[in-house]
């Protein structure tokens, strides 16, 4: 093992093609896989400086164009696995982006596994797949998707998700991971999200913030991933199936925010906003971006509305016993590697749930 908990000898796939390599979740699994010595591509509309320094070979192309795969085809020649990250995440927006790359991407990442003869693929889901009104709660991967869901980026994550399941086979093996709120250093969404939203010192939220949540660590999130490639590797059967993936240590969401603010050197006071005033503004948000055709993904929405009123935390029972999950890096010290050498402030740090021996 090194520093970071990741195994530097590898017992899985020598050749790894990595979508969205460039991305906060594809970098830090780009830098797990160099560190143990797996020979790791890269495929990303733009080029990286990080993955250069990493020494990872990069292929620049645009997954979901249909007319040219060249850049595609080439990436994944050679390699023994596929771990596709690459996506468009959002709360919020119109459906045709979010349909272009999460699931006419997906499509072409199969289409060239089987061109090039790929054995194992790897997709990158999210717990928001089966995200409804009423939250999850300790829910494990029997949960089936709801029937609607409340916004683009999960419905087509969903469909995206069911094509990687179904297309599992004797020539190509896939799994789905569902990580949740991933977070840690270089995260470009969940953290700058919340400091915008803090406005002198006070951080407003829907409600009390009672509801339960979890995370994951950017580290635990990759870590999963090559535990996957691994047992793939090695034959085990786990094709066809998802697994939710997060700390295990789920948190009230006002806990959870004001600790990653406050490790972001962001301190800030919960202040409750009347639920139905919030569900009323995320209503009326939708409406008018329908109307001016607002083609953001990153609006008040009623299924931002809805994770931030619900609970969302899973059983990850699946992932320990099948992939030999267990995060490598826990909510304290990644809080704490977060907030450099200062650390979380004392006032901070009584927000961390108190393990029992």
């Amino acid at each position: 093992m090194n520093a970071s908990g990741v195994s530097t000898s590898s017992p899985g796939p020598g050749k790894v093609l990595v979508t969205g390599g460039s991305g906060f979740l594809g970098l830090e699994i780009c830098r797990q896989l160099v560190a143990r010595g797996t020979q790791t591509v890269s495929i990303s509309r733009r080029p990286s400086d990080e993955l250069a320094e990493l020494g990872v070979r990069q292929y620049q192309g645009d997954l979901a164009d249909t007319t040219d795969l060249t850049a595609l085809a080439r990436a994944a020649d050679g390699c023994d696995a596929v771990v596709h990250t690459a996506a468009l995440a959002g709360v919020s927006g119109p459906s045709r982006p979010y349909r272009r790359v999460n699931v006419t991407g997906t499509l072409n990442v199969i289409a060239a596994c089987r061109v090039q003869g790929v054995p194992t693929l790897v997709h990158t889901s999210t717990a928001s797949v089966v995200f409804r009104p009423g939250g999850l709660e300790n829910v494990d991967e029997r949960l089936p998707y709801p029937r609607r869901h409340l916004a683009a980026y999960p419905m087509t994550k969903a469909k995206a998700e069911q094509i990687v399941l179904a297309a599992n086979g004797p020539s190509l093996t896939t799994v789905s991971l569902r990580p949740h709120l991933i977070w840690g250093p270089g995260d470009p969404h969940f953290t700058p999200a919340l400091v915008r939203t803090v406005r002198r010192g006070r951080l407003f939220l829907p409600g009390d913030g009672s509801v339960l949540v979890d995370g994951t660590h950017v580290r635990t999130a990759a870590h999963a991933h090559l535990l996957a490639l691994d047992r793939l590797h090695a034959g085990h059967p786990l094709g066809g199936r998802a697994y939710f993936v997060a700390q295990g240590e789920p948190l009230p969401v006002r806990s959870l925010a004001l600790l990653l603010l406050a490790a972001a050197g962001v301190p800030a006071r919960h202040r409750a906003v009347p639920r139905p005033l919030v569900h009323a503004v995320a209503a009326g948000w939708e409406a008018g971006a329908r109307l001016s055709r607002r083609a953001g993904t990153h609006g008040p929405s009623r299924f931002l509305a809805a994770e931030l009123t619900h609970p969302h935390w899973f059983d990850l029972t699946a992932a320990r016993t099948d992939l030999g999950f267990v995060p490598p890096v826990g909510m304290a010290d990644g809080l704490a590697e977060l907030a450099g050498r200062g650390g979380l402030p004392a006032a901070a740090q009584r927000l961390l749930p108190t393990r029992s021996e």
